[in-house]
Protein backbone atom coordinates (compact mmCIF):
# COMPACT_ATOMS: atom_id res chain seq x y z
CA UNK A 1 0.00 0.00 0.00
CA UNK A 2 1.33 3.46 -1.03
CA UNK A 3 2.98 6.14 1.91
CA UNK A 4 -0.39 8.22 2.22
CA UNK A 5 -2.20 5.23 4.07
CA UNK A 6 1.29 3.97 6.33
CA UNK A 7 1.49 7.78 7.81
CA UNK A 8 -0.21 10.87 8.23
CA UNK A 9 -3.68 8.90 9.16
CA UNK A 10 -6.30 8.38 12.49
CA UNK A 11 -6.31 4.93 13.65
CA UNK A 12 -10.48 4.70 14.01
CA UNK A 13 -11.74 2.70 17.35
CA UNK A 14 -12.69 -0.59 14.94
CA UNK A 15 -8.90 -0.29 13.29
CA UNK A 16 -9.22 0.60 10.20
CA UNK A 17 -7.02 4.02 8.80
CA UNK A 18 -8.24 7.16 7.76
CA UNK A 19 -5.62 9.74 5.97
CA UNK A 20 -6.02 13.04 8.32
CA UNK A 21 -6.02 15.47 5.35
CA UNK A 22 -9.14 14.93 2.44
CA UNK A 23 -10.88 16.82 0.11
CA UNK A 24 -14.59 18.34 0.76
CA UNK A 25 -16.85 18.55 -2.24
CA UNK A 26 -19.67 20.30 -0.26
CA UNK A 27 -21.31 23.12 -2.28
CA UNK A 28 -18.91 22.17 -5.14
CA UNK A 29 -21.09 22.03 -8.32
CA UNK A 30 -21.05 18.98 -10.12
CA UNK A 31 -19.45 20.12 -13.18
CA UNK A 32 -16.47 21.08 -11.09
CA UNK A 33 -16.15 17.97 -8.82
CA UNK A 34 -14.60 15.76 -11.03
CA UNK A 35 -11.45 18.05 -11.59
CA UNK A 36 -11.41 18.68 -8.33
CA UNK A 37 -10.99 15.26 -7.27
CA UNK A 38 -8.71 14.27 -10.28
CA UNK A 39 -6.41 17.58 -8.83
CA UNK A 40 -6.82 16.59 -5.51
CA UNK A 41 -5.54 12.53 -6.08
CA UNK A 42 -2.96 13.93 -8.45
CA UNK A 43 -1.36 16.32 -5.56
CA UNK A 44 -1.54 13.10 -2.82
CA UNK A 45 -4.95 13.13 -1.24
CA UNK A 46 -6.26 9.59 -0.89
CA UNK A 47 -9.32 10.33 0.98
CA UNK A 48 -12.31 12.59 -0.80
CA UNK A 49 -15.22 13.31 1.10
CA UNK A 50 -18.70 13.88 -0.94
CA UNK A 51 -22.35 13.13 0.56
CA UNK A 52 -25.79 12.18 -1.36
CA UNK A 53 -27.01 15.75 -0.05
CA UNK A 54 -23.81 17.20 -2.51
CA UNK A 55 -25.63 15.57 -5.71
CA UNK A 56 -22.03 15.35 -6.61
CA UNK A 57 -21.55 11.65 -5.98
CA UNK A 58 -21.26 10.44 -9.56
CA UNK A 59 -18.66 12.89 -10.46
CA UNK A 60 -16.57 12.01 -7.44
CA UNK A 61 -16.93 8.52 -8.86
CA UNK A 62 -15.75 9.28 -12.17
CA UNK A 63 -12.72 10.91 -10.74
CA UNK A 64 -12.24 7.59 -8.42
CA UNK A 65 -13.10 5.85 -11.74
CA UNK A 66 -10.06 7.41 -13.99
CA UNK A 67 -7.76 7.59 -11.61
CA UNK A 68 -4.60 5.73 -11.62
CA UNK A 69 -4.57 5.32 -7.86
CA UNK A 70 -5.36 1.50 -7.07
CA UNK A 71 -8.66 1.83 -4.90
CA UNK A 72 -7.59 0.04 -1.77
CA UNK A 73 -4.87 3.14 -1.53
CA UNK A 74 -8.31 5.20 -1.70
CA UNK A 75 -10.58 6.14 1.03
CA UNK A 76 -13.79 7.23 -0.41
CA UNK A 77 -16.59 8.68 2.10
CA UNK A 78 -20.27 9.72 1.61
CA UNK A 79 -23.05 10.62 3.43
CA UNK A 80 -26.97 9.71 3.97
CA UNK A 81 -29.25 12.36 2.82
CA UNK A 82 -32.08 13.51 6.01
CA UNK A 83 -35.22 12.20 4.44
CA UNK A 84 -33.67 8.81 4.05
CA UNK A 85 -33.54 8.10 7.98
CA UNK A 86 -35.19 4.56 8.42
CA UNK A 87 -33.55 1.33 8.28
CA UNK A 88 -35.23 0.25 4.77
CA UNK A 89 -34.49 3.41 3.04
CA UNK A 90 -31.25 3.80 4.46
CA UNK A 91 -30.71 0.25 2.39
CA UNK A 92 -31.96 1.42 -0.40
CA UNK A 93 -30.23 4.90 -0.21
CA UNK A 94 -27.09 2.96 0.24
CA UNK A 95 -27.47 1.25 -2.70
CA UNK A 96 -28.66 4.60 -5.05
CA UNK A 97 -25.06 5.86 -3.18
CA UNK A 98 -23.01 3.40 -4.39
CA UNK A 99 -24.14 3.38 -7.67
CA UNK A 100 -23.45 7.14 -8.77
CA UNK A 101 -20.05 5.97 -6.91
CA UNK A 102 -19.62 3.30 -9.18
CA UNK A 103 -17.74 1.33 -6.16
CA UNK A 104 -18.13 -2.33 -4.85
CA UNK A 105 -17.22 -1.12 -1.29
CA UNK A 106 -17.15 2.29 0.99
CA UNK A 107 -14.60 2.83 2.98
CA UNK A 108 -16.63 5.09 5.57
CA UNK A 109 -20.65 6.06 5.95
CA UNK A 110 -21.92 8.67 7.77
CA UNK A 111 -25.47 9.93 8.57
CA UNK A 112 -25.38 13.69 7.67
CA UNK A 113 -27.58 14.90 10.37
CA UNK A 114 -29.24 13.34 13.57
CA UNK A 115 -32.17 14.65 12.77
CA UNK A 116 -33.44 13.95 16.63
CA UNK A 117 -37.64 15.42 16.34
CA UNK A 118 -37.46 12.67 13.75
CA UNK A 119 -36.06 9.98 16.11
CA UNK A 120 -35.00 7.73 13.37
CA UNK A 121 -31.37 7.56 13.75
CA UNK A 122 -31.18 4.34 15.56
CA UNK A 123 -32.88 2.23 13.01
CA UNK A 124 -30.72 4.23 10.95
CA UNK A 125 -27.71 3.20 12.41
CA UNK A 126 -28.56 -0.29 12.82
CA UNK A 127 -28.85 -0.28 8.93
CA UNK A 128 -25.23 0.80 8.81
CA UNK A 129 -24.19 -1.51 11.11
CA UNK A 130 -25.96 -4.12 8.96
CA UNK A 131 -24.19 -3.34 5.83
CA UNK A 132 -21.04 -3.07 7.90
CA UNK A 133 -21.62 -6.37 8.45
CA UNK A 134 -21.98 -7.30 5.05
CA UNK A 135 -18.74 -5.87 4.28
CA UNK A 136 -19.91 -2.89 2.22
CA UNK A 137 -18.57 -0.85 4.42
CA UNK A 138 -15.29 -1.15 6.02
CA UNK A 139 -16.63 2.06 8.86
CA UNK A 140 -19.88 3.32 10.11
CA UNK A 141 -19.94 7.08 11.69
CA UNK A 142 -22.16 9.93 12.12
CA UNK A 143 -21.75 13.55 11.58
CA UNK A 144 -23.39 16.68 13.53
CA UNK A 145 -24.37 14.25 16.38
CA UNK A 146 -24.02 16.30 19.87
CA UNK A 147 -23.39 13.99 23.10
CA UNK A 148 -27.22 13.42 23.65
CA UNK A 149 -27.40 12.11 20.39
CA UNK A 150 -24.09 9.33 21.13
CA UNK A 151 -25.46 8.67 24.10
CA UNK A 152 -28.87 7.62 22.49
CA UNK A 153 -27.35 5.49 19.83
CA UNK A 154 -24.68 4.04 22.20
CA UNK A 155 -27.23 2.96 24.61
CA UNK A 156 -29.46 1.39 22.26
CA UNK A 157 -27.45 -0.84 19.85
CA UNK A 158 -24.06 -1.12 21.76
CA UNK A 159 -22.23 0.21 18.78
CA UNK A 160 -19.63 3.07 18.78
CA UNK A 161 -19.31 5.17 15.46
CA UNK A 162 -16.32 5.56 14.39
CA UNK A 163 -16.55 9.08 13.30
CA UNK A 164 -18.38 11.77 14.16
CA UNK A 165 -17.71 14.80 11.28
CA UNK A 166 -18.68 18.50 12.92
CA UNK A 167 -18.50 22.02 12.33
CA UNK A 168 -15.10 22.86 14.07
CA UNK A 169 -12.30 25.84 13.41
CA UNK A 170 -11.48 28.16 15.86
CA UNK A 171 -14.20 30.04 16.36
CA UNK A 172 -15.61 27.01 17.65
CA UNK A 173 -13.68 24.44 18.86
CA UNK A 174 -15.65 22.09 20.32
CA UNK A 175 -13.88 21.12 23.03
CA UNK A 176 -16.86 19.89 24.96
CA UNK A 177 -17.74 17.47 22.19
CA UNK A 178 -14.27 16.79 21.57
CA UNK A 179 -13.51 15.61 24.93
CA UNK A 180 -16.67 13.36 24.52
CA UNK A 181 -15.18 12.02 21.48
CA UNK A 182 -11.60 10.66 23.43
CA UNK A 183 -13.93 8.93 26.30
CA UNK A 184 -16.02 7.21 23.80
CA UNK A 185 -13.10 6.59 21.32
CA UNK A 186 -14.38 8.82 18.69
CA UNK A 187 -12.50 10.08 15.52
CA UNK A 188 -13.70 13.62 15.63
CA UNK A 189 -14.02 15.41 11.38
CA UNK A 190 -13.63 18.74 11.28
CA UNK A 191 -16.18 20.53 8.59
CA UNK A 192 -15.89 24.10 7.67
CA UNK A 193 -12.42 23.45 8.94
CA UNK A 194 -11.56 26.77 7.64
CA UNK A 195 -13.90 28.92 8.74
CA UNK A 196 -15.95 29.09 5.77
CA UNK A 197 -12.61 31.22 4.43
CA UNK A 198 -13.77 33.40 7.06
CA UNK A 199 -10.58 32.97 9.48
CA UNK A 200 -8.02 33.24 6.17
CA UNK A 201 -7.20 36.77 6.65
CA UNK A 202 -7.95 37.17 10.29
CA UNK A 203 -4.96 38.52 12.35
CA UNK A 204 -3.92 36.03 14.47
CA UNK A 205 -3.61 33.55 11.67
CA UNK A 206 -1.90 35.99 9.01
CA UNK A 207 1.04 36.58 11.75
CA UNK A 208 1.15 32.94 12.30
CA UNK A 209 1.20 32.20 8.17
CA UNK A 210 3.72 35.13 7.64
CA UNK A 211 5.93 33.99 10.50
CA UNK A 212 6.28 30.28 9.48
CA UNK A 213 6.49 31.30 4.96
CA UNK A 214 3.20 29.51 5.43
CA UNK A 215 -0.45 30.19 3.53
CA UNK A 216 -3.39 31.20 6.37
CA UNK A 217 -4.93 27.86 5.05
CA UNK A 218 -1.87 25.52 6.13
CA UNK A 219 -1.94 27.11 9.14
CA UNK A 220 -5.34 26.29 9.90
CA UNK A 221 -5.01 22.68 8.49
CA UNK A 222 -2.07 22.39 10.74
CA UNK A 223 -3.89 23.18 13.87
CA UNK A 224 -6.20 20.90 13.57
CA UNK A 225 -3.94 17.91 12.48
CA UNK A 226 -2.11 18.95 15.67
CA UNK A 227 -5.66 18.95 17.71
CA UNK A 228 -5.87 15.41 16.30
CA UNK A 229 -8.42 16.17 14.11
CA UNK A 230 -9.37 14.83 10.99
CA UNK A 231 -9.50 17.53 8.67
CA UNK A 232 -11.49 17.76 4.78
CA UNK A 233 -10.78 21.25 3.30
CA UNK A 234 -12.83 22.18 0.43
CA UNK A 235 -11.10 24.29 -2.91
CA UNK A 236 -12.02 23.69 -6.49
CA UNK A 237 -8.34 25.27 -7.43
CA UNK A 238 -6.01 22.70 -8.26
CA UNK A 239 -3.09 25.05 -6.45
CA UNK A 240 -4.92 25.82 -3.51
CA UNK A 241 -5.68 22.33 -3.22
CA UNK A 242 -2.14 21.32 -3.77
CA UNK A 243 -1.26 24.14 -0.83
CA UNK A 244 -4.06 22.45 1.45
CA UNK A 245 -2.40 18.87 1.12
CA UNK A 246 1.31 20.26 2.06
CA UNK A 247 1.26 20.61 5.42
CA UNK A 248 3.45 17.29 7.01
CA UNK A 249 6.53 19.33 6.99
CA UNK A 250 6.03 21.67 9.81
CA UNK A 251 4.70 21.68 13.16
CA UNK A 252 3.03 24.85 15.01
CA UNK A 253 4.86 25.62 18.49
CA UNK A 254 2.47 25.18 22.13
CA UNK A 255 2.21 29.05 21.97
CA UNK A 256 0.83 29.41 18.21
CA UNK A 257 -1.46 26.36 18.86
CA UNK A 258 -3.23 28.33 21.92
CA UNK A 259 -3.21 31.78 20.22
CA UNK A 260 -5.43 30.39 17.12
CA UNK A 261 -7.61 27.84 19.95
CA UNK A 262 -8.04 31.76 21.60
CA UNK A 263 -10.05 32.60 18.87
CA UNK A 264 -12.95 30.39 19.82
CA UNK A 265 -15.91 32.85 20.81
CA UNK A 266 -18.76 29.76 20.06
CA UNK A 267 -19.41 31.28 16.66
CA UNK A 268 -21.57 28.57 14.78
CA UNK A 269 -21.50 28.78 11.06
CA UNK A 270 -24.19 26.10 10.44
CA UNK A 271 -27.71 24.33 11.28
CA UNK A 272 -27.58 23.33 15.32
CA UNK A 273 -28.10 19.94 15.37
CA UNK A 274 -30.43 19.54 17.98
CA UNK A 275 -32.82 21.66 16.08
CA UNK A 276 -32.32 20.88 12.38
CA UNK A 277 -34.19 18.91 10.55
CA UNK A 278 -34.96 18.43 6.53
CA UNK A 279 -37.03 16.14 5.08
CA UNK A 280 -37.39 17.52 1.80
CA UNK A 281 -35.48 16.90 -1.42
Amino acid sequence: MGSPLEKNVVTLNDGNAIPTVGLGVFKVPPADTQQAVSAALRAGYRHIDTAAAYRNERETGRAVAESDVPRDQLYVVTKLANPDHGYDSTLAAFDASMDRLGLDYLDLYLIHWPQPALGKFVDTFKAFSHLRDQGRIRSIGVSNFEPEHLTVLVDAIGVVPAVNQIELHPRFTQAELREVHAQRGIATEAWAPLGRGALLNHPAITAVAEGRGRTPAQVLIRWHIQLGNIVIPKSVDPNRIASNFDVFDFELSANEMASISSLDDGSRLGPNPRTFSFTGR
